[in-house]
């Protein structure tokens, strides 16, 4: 159990005064000190995604770098979600304090929303970070859909934070991170993220029409870029659909293990 004293929520607490405790233990049990120094290892992540990418295609052409520069943002988020979000949460069932949260007198589903918002805070920033270093780095004038952005940002947020928190919910917790150890090298080196799909065997593009990474790429792309790409509403269900069984699944772990 962690040492952390976190003021417990009272059993007739609302689920706003049980939500806010949640997030402040939360945020307590990555550290004060540890929490902005995940945020900052994220934004010097963006930069060297951008750039490191950059050095790999010699006399890079601005299509290519377009692309490159709108897929980093993805590459960020769904290594939080899906890479430290599992090692988190299974580090959290193997000391204990996973289960001692899960007795306390709040709804259980709230336990995930507490964790959502949280690691949600950590990634957001760093899709600003890699704009910026994209916009210097090639010069790159881009064409933001707000509206589009900012909601999908959020909702590729939620859904890998939701799948890599069903990852280590349902999974014993060294399996969950080595799983999450093996996601990394997929989502870097193996999805159509910062490459074209049509680069990947045609059996392949289709495992990731079914997939939440090219997906959530190609949505979060539009908004960065829109007057190059466009979202398809395909995309759209088949990420809403990763999101909810995300959801459902770890809030069904939660109460049935409880």
């Amino acid at each position: 159990m962690s040492d952390v004293a976190v003021p417990l929520a009272p059993l007739r607490a609302t689920p706003w005064t049980a939500y806010t405790t949640l997030v402040r233990w939360q945020t307590a049990q990555i550290g004060t000190t540890l929490l902005p120094l995940v945020v900052v290892v994220q934004a010097l992540m963006a930069a060297g995604l951008i750039i490191g990418f950059g050095f790999l295609i010699p006399d890079i052409d601005r299509a290519t770098a377009l692309h490159l520069s709108t897929g980093a943002p993805t590459i960020l988020l769904l290594t939080v979600g899906l890479v430290i979000v599992p090692q988190s949460v299974a580090q959290a069932r193997a000391n204990g304090t996973f289960a001692y949260q899960r007795s306390l007198p709040v709804a259980r589903p709230l336990v995930l929303l507490a964790d959502l918002t949280v690691w949600s805070v950590v990634a957001l920033p760093s899709v600003a970070v890699a704009v910026v270093v994209a916009s210097l780095r090639y010069d790159l004038a881009l064409s933001f859909d707000w509206p589009l952005l900012v909601a999908i940002a959020v909702l590729v947020t939620v859904t890998a934070t939701a799948v890599g928190y069903m990852i280590a919910v349902i999974l014993p917790p060294l399996l969950a991170q080595l799983i999450s150890q093996v996601l990394v090298f997929f989502v870097l080196l193996f999805s159509p993220i910062s490459f074209p799909a049509s680069q990947l065997p045609t059996w392949f593009q289709t495992v990731h029409d079914w997939l939440p990474v090219r997906p959530a790429a190609d949505l979060l792309r539009a908004g960065l870029a829109s007057g190059v790409y466009q979202p398809a509403t395909r995309d759209l269900l088949v990420l809403l659909a990763w999101c909810a069984v995300g959801v459902l699944v770890s809030v069904r772990a939660l109460i049935k293990r409880g």
